[in-house]
């Protein structure tokens, strides 16, 4: 059972924790969404998030709120403060998919009793990665 998730960002071999932007992008690359999509999902014209996106505007109250609303596993403390643990139950349904998949090839059925999982890491072509803290 995953309990913790953090999500940290590298880039040039220094950790920053993902911005309010940084969040959206990601809820949208972790749902397959490009700006447009996102917006029509969201129920706001797509100038609203090419401009949040930009930077040139910043999210407002109800542009959050119609977010969450439309994303329940998506924790509001996450989205609006970058607070970094999550419950599992918030975890989408690709990353349990990976991570269930991960487990079974890392132990195989006679090791399970024996061994926990740590830690996983999934690392992209894009040569972003995620990790998943099991504690």
């Amino acid at each position: 059972m995953i309990t913790f998730v953090t999500y940290i960002l590298f880039y040039n071999c220094k950790t920053v924790i993902m911005e309010l932007v940084d969040r959206f992008k990601y809820l949208m690359k972790l749902n397959n969404l490009s700006a447009s999509a996102f917006a029509e999902k969201v129920g706001v014209q797509p100038s609203s998030i090419s401009h949040i996106l930009s930077g040139r505007n910043k999210p407002s109250l109800e542009f959050t709120q119609k977010v969450l609303a439309q994303f329940p596993k998506v924790s509001a403390d996450w989205l609006i403060s970058g607070k970094t643990t999550v419950v599992e139950n918030t975890i989408t349904e690709p990353i349990q998919a990976k991570i269930k998949k991960s487990e079974e090839q890392a132990n195989p059925p006679t090791l399970l009793e024996k061994k926990k999982i740590k830690k996983i890491v999934l690392f992209y072509t894009d040569n972003s990665f995620e990790e998943f803290n099991h504690d």
